[in-house]
């Protein structure tokens, strides 16, 4: 029997397109096909801003439209408070944002709810770096040791992202001492290639052709950066003005594996260039902290013409009825998906 996978990237408040565009998924799903989202995935998996929506549908009994609140400008401002502190500067010698105010949130929202709360047969996994150990850290409900983490802490964890806000630390019953995090950003901001690697160990009776993959961005920054001026950079250059902690956290090397690992036609990536084309006429900023209502409405009306474009592509993934190609990234041309060949 195939199982499938929902990844979801981490983007900051970009997440507002990936709970806009699931919530036009879950309407059609109920509206046309008597199920849910949720009866449809089997193993959820996000990085950052994915973890939260990754683990309010997995461990949480949250409706896709209130996750999607989540991404209003009242919750956004909660999120993003800002750093208040004598002498800082933000996002330079201190984190541009206070801890408290997401924190407050995720525990609000989320409740006391656990990885080990995910429905039985399914599974979640969110994506982590712990830095005095210098290592990855997936939280995954296939671990026993993680399965009493709360996933308000873990998604914290997951999107602690560095300069924006301030290393979380979370106990852990398999170490030692405690564990200080970042966001999983870093180091696999697109998580569908730790949640292929998951699920196979986990059903390891299912063959690759069994998988289902469906994987959707927060769209990604196409400004140029400028090379001869870059030749003369140092750190607080590249932070400032290479950005580089997006470059980092660039989806694209993940998304060719995983359409190349994954067998022809099971596997959808729902992603776009934000920059302005014929299809994008005031396309959001790329910025993953721009909460103003204006953008926050753009990257929401995002959300509206990816179901317009993936929609029926990913209604027949979900419910086992899709016959058609591979998809990935939108053609900033013609404003429609890529078919993968």
């Amino acid at each position: 029997m195939s199982k499938l996978i929902l990844s979801l990237d981490g983007g900051g408040i970009r997440g507002a397109a990936t709970s806009q565009f699931l919530t036009h998924v879950e309407e059609s799903l109920k509206n046309n096909h008597a199920t849910q989202l949720r009866d449809c995935v089997d193993f959820y998996a996000g990085t950052s801003t994915g973890s939260i929506i990754a683990l309010a549908l997995a461990t949480t009994d949250m409706s896709l439209t209130d996750i999607n609140k989540l991404y209003a400008v009242d919750s956004a401002k909660k999120i993003f408070e800002e750093n208040r502190g004598l002498f800082e500067i933000d996002g330079i010698n201190a984190p541009k944002y206070e801890a408290k105010g997401k924190t407050d949130l995720l525990r609000k929202e989320l409740k006391k709810v656990k990885l080990g709360d995910v429905p039985d047969d399914k599974e979640v996994l969110a994506v982590s770096y712990g830095i005095e150990r210098r290592k990855p850290v997936i939280f995954k409900s296939t671990d026993q040791t993680h399965r009493e983490l709360y996933s308000a802490d873990v998604a914290d964890a997951s999107s602690a992202a560095p300069t924006f806000f301030p290393t979380k630390e979370l106990e852990m019953e398999d170490v030692v001492d405690n564990f200080w995090l970042i966001d999983g950003g870093v180091i696999a901001n697109n998580p569908t290639m730790c949640a292929i690697a998951e699920a196979r160990r986990r059903w390891k009776e299912n063959s690759i052709d069994e998988l289902n993959v469906l994987s959707i961005g927060t769209g990604y920054r196409t400004r140029t950066i400028n090379g001869p001026a870059s030749r003369k950079w140092g750190g607080l250059q590249w932070m400032t003005k290479g950005n580089l902690i997006d470059l980092l956290a660039d989806e694209r090397v993940v998304a060719y594996q995983a359409r190349t690992i994954i067998s022809a036609g099971n596997y959808i990536r729902v992603n776009a260039e934000l920059k302005e084309s014929s299809w994008l006429p005031q396309p959001p900023k790329d910025e993953m902290d721009d909460i103003s209502g204006a953008n926050i409405a753009k990257l929401k009306n995002l959300g509206d013409y990816w179901f317009k474009v993936y929609g029926d592509a990913v209604i027949e993934l979900l419910t086992n009825t899709y016959n058609g190609p591979s998809l990935d990234r939108i053609d900033s041309k013609t404003g429609k998906p890529t078919i993968v060949d």
